[in-house]
């Protein structure tokens, strides 16, 4: 074993660990100890099952070659294990320390026949990644995890034997420690680090920083009203955009803005640290926008930072609302280097309004409108998120009404806040 795989198994004991059975439910979480716990093992039954189960947990340094060896990983497993097998994501951390999860994934019940064995073999030598086995642990429903490790002549090792005990569910989810800087950004400079770092992997990432370089003005916001409008598809922004627009003589903007859309489909296919980087960097790209237009006259814009913020952040926290970071919590702070908007609008209908104006559009749905669509969890998640944001907050507008309607509350709102 490595100095780095040894370093990593000093601090083993004080990690806490969480299987993500079901992406509605909360994680089954489990401790590591050096004895058994009579009781209150029971919980894991429908974690360890009856056949081999197995935990990968992914070490890499660099941030973006992490990010997609987590992807190639997951994508591997999934072409090699057969269908009767598991597969979970599976993160360890220390409660309440930032930065400190290390995700992976979780196989139950690999079958006894598992012709691509091999490949966690490969994966057991490997630096990067470490690689538990879980046996039953005499009667009961004690169990054990065993640490594998290369041993001379291409055998496996058990370094180190553990017993599994429950955890208590940790004050914040696992995930909401990775937020700041990683899902959403809070800086130009951290965004624009993300993509220089991929400058040597991803060809494109050098073309979009050329452009951000050309595009981005740093000038202060001018004398005129900026309002932003946000909400979730279908509630009605683009209507009410137009017709603001209209009355108010003022610009329209759209964020990510259009000069981004050669890159668009490119970047929604990489990793989330890299995705979310992009659309940051469009935020400052629109803040460059808005600044020059308000110095002429108002500025409407079509979305902008709290949309970018409310989907990262309902993406990487799994389970229901109650999962999210607490309101007051630094994730739902403006960036300090962003221009802040005098008033940002949150367009809000039912779920069955919503989803009758979706069916009367026709034509192919994006991908958030069909995961808005299916996944109501989802929905509400990205809703809470976005009235939990602050310093601008969000005003909430009902937009069921017709249009005419919408469009007289809001200007009314606009005179009463502005």
């Amino acid at each position: 074993m490595t100095k780095r795989a040894l370093s990593r198994l000093n601090q083993w004991r004080s990690r806490v660990f969480a299987v993500e059975t079901d992406a509605h439910a909360e994680p089954i979480y489990f401790a590591l100890s050096s004895r058994p716990q009579p009781d209150g093992g029971h919980c894991f039954q429908g974690v360890f099952g009856g056949g081999k189960s197995y935990s990968l947990h992914l070490y890499v340094e660099d941030r973006i070659q992490r990010a997609m060896r987590f992807e190639e990983l997951r994508h591997k497993l999934t072409c090699c294990i057969p269908r009767d097998g598991k597969i979970w994501d599976l993160s360890s951390f220390r409660p309440g320390v930032r930065s400190s999860v290390v995700r992976g994934f979780f196989i139950r019940d690999l079958p006894a026949a598992w012709d691509t064995e091999k490949v966690l073999h490969e994966l057991i030598h490997s630096d990067h990644v470490t690689v538990c086995r879980y046996v039953p642990a005499g009667e009961g429903t004690r169990w054990r995890q065993e640490v594998l490790s290369p041993a001379g002549g291409g055998r496996v090792s058990v370094a180190e034997t553990c017993c599994v005990v429950p955890a208590e569910v940790p004050e914040n989810q696992p995930s909401t420690l990775d937020i700041v800087d990683s899902n959403v950004f809070y800086s130009f400079q951290e965004a624009y680090k993300v993509l220089t770092e991929c400058k040597d992997v991803f060809p494109e990432s050098k073309q979009l920083l050329d452009l951000v370089d050309r595009r981005l003005e740093t000038k202060a916001k001018g004398p005129f009203p900026v309002v932003v409008i946000e909400g979730l598809d279908a509630t009605g922004k683009t209507t009410l955009t137009q017709s603001l627009k209209e009355s108010l003589g003022a610009h329209l903007l759209r964020s990510p803005p259009q000069c981004l859309a050669p890159w668009r489909s490119c970047f929604d296919a990489k990793p989330p640290l890299i995705r979310r980087a992009f659309y940051a960097l469009g935020n400052y790209i629109t803040a460059g926008q808005i600044a020059a237009e308000s110095a002429r006259g108002p500025v409407i814009v079509d979305r902008y930072w709290h949309s970018t913020a409310a989907y990262a952040i309902a993406t990487a926290v799994r389970g229901d609302v109650n999962n999210l970071p607490l309101p007051g919590s630094e994730v739902y702070r403006w960036p300090g280097d962003l221009l802040r908007p005098d008033l940002v609008l949150l367009l809000t209908v039912s779920a069955e309004e919503r989803l009758r104006r979706i069916r009367g559009r026709g034509g192919e749905k994006t991908r958030e409108e069909m995961e808005l669509e299916a996944n109501n969890l989802f929905r509400s998640k990205v809703e809470e998120a976005y009235r939990r944001m602050e310093r601008p907050g969000c005003v909430i507008v009902d937009a069921s009404p017709p249009a005419d309607q919408v469009l007289e509350q809001v200007l009314l709102l606009m005179k009463s806040h502005l």
